[in-house]
């Protein structure tokens, strides 16, 4: 798997709509190492039943298998504009 690049203070629901529209799979590697698939239904989930408190990403390893998904993330993480295609 890709290295990917690392998000701070990230807004976890902004996040997960970038995966929606995401060409590839987008992974979000935890400080715990756990890796999860955030175009998984099941992550989806979890996040809406607020089984995992994740309002606000503090600091993650995000890793996009297609390189202009992850020019856009970069973009959003920067600048906070995912429209700016």
């Amino acid at each position: 798997m890709a290295e990917g690049f690392t998000i701070h203070n990230f807004d976890f629901s902004k996040l997960m709509e970038f995966a929606e529209t995401a060409k590839g799979d987008v992974y979000l590697k935890t400080s715990e190492g756990d890796v999860l698939n955030l175009k998984s239904k099941l992550t989806a989930l979890l996040a809406l039943s607020n089984a995992v408190d994740w309002g606000n990403v503090g600091e993650a390893v995000v890793i996009c298998k297609d390189p202009e998904d992850e020019s856009r993330l970069f973009r959003l993480n920067l600048y906070g504009d995912a429209e700016n295609k």
